[in-house]
């Protein structure tokens, strides 16, 4: 009996240990990931078939659930790699990482990124060093969807040249018509500009709706906004002269003047007649009419659903990532308007604002903003002359006058002194997207610059704040505990300095944005990992 006892002891001894012994294997086999971790590196990659990064460090992830992930991005000529441990839990820029569980890291190009941008992420050693992007075909395929598109391509060419010839034809016929003007025709893609002052009605525009003398079919809805010398509708544009139901609507914003405010949408109009006005970060503008019959003068743009940044930033808190859009797409339109030529380097008058604050700012469906208004603006044409620029008189809303605009001491000799106003204006802009922003802790109710004065302060009250006291609004020590809010408030203060002279501009506040988007991911990363120290990197002997 001792004897049975003493063997059922030690079989469940040797069991035990075996079990202990095969968990502990299993622990000691779970080794976390091995992935390329260089962060941003430049790249020879075109974006084309497969590519090997150029990184020659091996990370240790820090996350037994961390994936490889590679970045590719260019953005004008610079092209770079981004190599990172993620764990696909996260959000990684505000992507939701897809396809993790592949042995091969395949691209996929993602929109609204600021930039061509390409993402992949797999889940084997060092997987993200070798990446392949699908955007070439086998051409063979390509050659059989070339033989489909013959006929298509063919049937397109012959449209085309009979719609041309058609309007070549009507185009000569109404050229024989003295007095009758061709009816009303939307398809015309050029860019036509007309301003018929003889007429009952006169059109202007810079884009494919409107080419003749006729108004266009418009049916005003409600009221969005009002300003000192017009007021804003949203608008249904009707694509035809006919009222059929069946012709459709596109929504529009209708900017309306009284006829006493000739001269505010006369400026406006000619401001965005100007087809190198054009930028994503500029109102879209589409016409503008004289309505001789309700004596209004008209301007007709894009409507953005979303309004105004002060309205958006009354009733929404933003994030780091928010603030970040926002504020680079800010300095990037305000830099397009000082700017002497496009982004194809063909030259352009340069255009100061003089009325730049958060209720002139839209809002696009993307986060990005749209400059508007520009009643105010200034063409800085280099043939103006001294007494021509003096004429433009001390314009622009109180609260945001620079010191100098305030104390009527602007530098006439230089037209870059107009600029220099307009960024203190966007510095003002940008320290109220601050207040709002989730980044900095606590984040108050919306409070205009300078809130401790009243509603609509004037200039006097203006000047003893900002000429004589030199006050700023504030800027508390908690806002620059966050990385990326720190490098903005302080290009906010060389923003709004006192000196003209020792302020940003606008187009390198714009870049300096645009360095902060590495910390836009740092954001995004912050709360689930950290980077890996050194000194269990692994550099590959491959």
């Amino acid at each position: 009996m001792e004897l049975l006892r003493l063997s059922a002891f030690w079989c469940g001894t040797i069991f035990l240990s075996s079990v202990v012994l095969e968990e502990a294997g299993a622990s000691i086999m779970k080794v976390r990931r091995l992935c390329k971790f260089c962060d941003v590196r430049a790249t020879t990659c075109a974006g084309k078939g497969s590519c090997k990064v150029e990184c020659e460090i091996t990370s240790i992830c820090p996350d037994k659930q961390d994936v490889c992930v590679s970045i590719w991005r260019k953005t004008d000529d610079n092209v770079t790699f981004d190599t990172v441990c993620h764990n696909p839990a996260h959000k990684l820029y505000g992507l939701v990482l897809e396809d993790y569980n592949n042995s091969k890291c395949e691209m996929k190009e993602r929109k609204g990124m600021g930039s061509q941008f390409f993402i992949c992420s797999c889940s084997e050693d060092e997987c993200n060093e070798h990446i392949f992007f699908n955007s070439y075909m086998n051409s063979q395929v390509v050659a059989v969807i070339l033989v489909s598109l013959v006929p298509l391509l063919v049937m397109a060419v012959v449209v085309i040249t009979s719609f041309y010839c058609y309007r070549v034809y009507r185009q000569r016929q109404a050229s024989s018509r003295r007095k009758r003007g061709p009816p009303l025709d939307f398809s015309d893609g050029r860019a036509i500009m007309i301003d018929d002052e003889g007429s009952d009605s006169s059109s202007t525009h810079a884009n494919n709706l409107n080419h003749n003398t006729e108004l266009l079919p418009i049916e005003l809805d409600i009221q969005v906004g009002k300003g000192r010398f017009a007021e804003v509708y949203k608008a249904k544009l009707k694509q035809g002269s006919s009222v059929s139901e069946e012709q459709g609507f596109e929504t529009v914003a209708i900017k309306i003047f009284q006829y006493e405010e000739y001269a505010s949408w006369k400026n406006e109009k000619e401001i965005f007649s100007d087809a190198d006005l054009r930028h994503d970060n500029v109102l879209h503008f589409l016409t503008a009419e004289e309505r001789k019959v309700q004596r209004q003068y008209w301007l007709i743009t894009a409507y953005l659903p979303k309004g105004n940044l002060q309205e958006y930033l009354i009733h929404h808190i933003i994030s780091w990532h928010d603030l970040w859009m926002l504020g680079g797409s800010l300095a990037r339109g305000v830099a397009h308007l000082h700017s002497d030529h496009t982004t194809c380097g063909r030259y352009k008058v340069p255009i100061a604002h003089r009325d730049i604050k958060s209720s002139n700012i839209l809002v696009k469906s993307d986060l990005t903003c749209c400059l508007c208004d520009f009643g105010l603006a200034l063409r800085l044409d280099n043939t103006l002359s001294v007494d021509e620029l003096a004429n433009s008189g001390q314009v622009g809303t109180a609260r945001y006058m620079a010191p100098e605009v305030l104390e009527s001491r602007i530098n006439l000799e230089n037209i870059e002194s107009f600029k220099q106003a307009d960024v203190y204006s966007m510095a003002l802009v940008l320290w109220e997207m601050i207040s709002r922003c989730n980044a900095i802790g606590e984040v108050k109710e919306y409070e205009p610059p300078f809130g401790n004065l009243r509603e609509h302060p004037c200039v006097e009250s203006m000047k003893d704040s900002v000429l004589r006291d030199r006050g700023r609004p504030e800027i508390p020590d908690r806002w620059i505990n966050h990385t990326g809010i720190q490098m903005v408030c302080a290009s906010i203060e060389e923003c709004w300095d006192h000196d003209p002279e020792a302020r940003l501009t606008a187009q390198c506040v714009a870049e300096r944005f645009y360095d902060m988007e590495y910390l836009d991911k740092l954001s995004d990363r912050s709360d689930s990992e950290e980077k890996i120290p050194e000194e269990i990197f692994v550099v590959d002997e491959k």
